[in-house]
């Protein structure tokens, strides 16, 4: 069992930045693809974007590509999301989750992931 526990979330106006942590409790955290998903009120979850076991290689999906930067720091078993030119769209509760298998990172089924983050808000003003 991995306890994943997101930070970093608040309020911030469009045009500005966020960087968001996902810390594992956890030693075997490098063994996991992690991803990132998001929710909007009243809307399912999304996927955002994904790194590999190593943090060699990233995707990300079609609405934050260019703007969001996931990395991970194994030896601190912590991964981020860098948010740049927040949009009020982006808006939304944001998870973490790690899959323990091997996985492609463009797989962005909320089924292929094992452990959940709590989440945490993020709210852009325009």
């Amino acid at each position: 069992q991995v306890l994943l526990v997101e930070s970093g979330g608040g309020l911030v106006q469009a045009g500005g930045s966020l960087r968001l942590s996902c810390a594992a409790s956890e030693g075997s955290f490098s063994s996991y693809t992690m991803g990132w998903f998001r929710r909007a009120p009243g809307k399912e979850h999304k996927f955002v974007g994904a790194i590999t076991r190593s943090g060699g290689s990233t995707y990300y999906t079609d609405p934050v590509r260019g703007r969001f930067t996931i990395s991970r720091d194994n030896a601190k078993k912590t991964m981020y999301l860098q948010m740049d030119s927040l949009k009020p769209e982006d808006t939304a509760v944001y998870y973490c989750a790690a899959a323990r298998s091997s996985m492609s990172t463009w797989d962005g089924r909320p089924s292929k992931y094992d452990y959940w983050g709590q989440g945490t808000q993020v709210t852009v003003s325009s």
